[in-house]
């Protein structure tokens, strides 16, 4: 009976399964494919574990397939043409900045140069004159330590001066004894303003050559329209705005920096200057002692 009871569910499993086919095949006449997926599937268990294998993830537990995996490393910024580096703005602003990059080389120059030489120290020493005075108060001093006045500093030079036109003269007259002073003082300050109008010169020559660029710029930028066709370059007319742009910026940026510090040389040379003379008129009834006596 047993058997029987197992026949009878086979025969109605088979009953089932082809009404379900006969039914696929009638409803758009897809029943010859119904068993496709479950082949696919089956091919797709069996290939996976291959897969796995190539890729090296199946050996440990809850890997999966990676998918876009992004590259290992630092990602490293591509470097675009139009990158904006120094060379890159001086071919943008074209020809007319070449006059202006000669500006700014000279001016730096001069800017160093000046602020090594109009130090304190090198010009007017806070405590020489008060030495000078004391070593001179009994007797002028001999040629040799005079030669050392002189190139200690510019006032030194001054001084120095003076000690050997009373050394010399003993019957110097106090106006001939000024007018010794004076002249060292012009000497001294004319080389104190060394090289300053070429820097005053450049403050103000670099805004006009600045418009120079901005007018050539122009001139492309007008150059780039076409009447006759009726059209226009826009790379011309890019480059004639860069050429216009850029140079009247580089011309800024170099004018005023440098009438800034031509300012402030022309400053500093003239508070030299008020000590170099407030120096000397103390000097002059000092050294006048020597050549009064002398004359006596």
């Amino acid at each position: 009976m047993f058997m029987q009871v197992l026949d009878s569910h086979r025969l109605i499993g088979a009953r089932s399964f082809s009404n379900r086919g006969l039914g696929q095949q009638t409803r758009g006449g897809q029943g010859k494919f119904a068993g496709l997926p479950t082949k696919l599937c089956t091919e797709s268990v069996d290939i996976l574990p291959g897969i796995q294998a190539q890729a090296g993830i199946g050996s440990r537990p809850g890997a999966s397939i990676p998918h876009n995996r992004p590259p290992s490393g630092p990602l490293r910024p591509q470097k675009t043409p139009h990158e904006n580096t120094l060379l890159s703005i001086i071919q943008a602003a074209g020809w007319p900045i070449w006059p202006l990059i000669l500006c700014s080389v000279v001016a730096l120059a001069l800017v160093i140069e000046r602020l090594y030489h109009l130090r304190r120290t090198l010009v007017a020493p806070p405590t020489l004159l008060d030495e000078v005075i004391n070593v001179t108060r009994s007797t002028l001093p001999a040629p040799g330590v005079v030669d050392k006045l002189a190139d200690n500093s510019v006032l030194g030079g001054v001084l120095a001066a003076g000690l050997r036109s009373v050394s010399a003269d003993p019957r110097l007259t106090e106006p001939a004894l000024r007018q010794v002073f004076e002249s060292a003082g012009r000497t001294a300050v004319h080389h104190l303003e060394r090289y300053l109008n070429t820097l005053g010169t450049i403050a103000a020559a670099a805004p006009l050559l600045g418009l120079f660029g901005t007018v050539v710029g122009m001139i492309e930028i007008f150059g780039s329209q076409a009447p006759a066709a009726g059209s226009t370059n826009p790379q011309q007319l890019a480059h004639g705005i860069s050429v216009a742009l850029y140079n009247t910026a580089f011309g800024l940026m170099i004018a005023i920096p440098s009438l800034m510090l031509y300012r402030y040389f022309r400053g500093r040379v003239d508070e030299f200057q008020l000590l170099m003379e407030l120096a000397a008129e103390r000097m002059v009834p000092h050294l006048m002692r020597f050549a009064v006596r002398s004359g006596d």
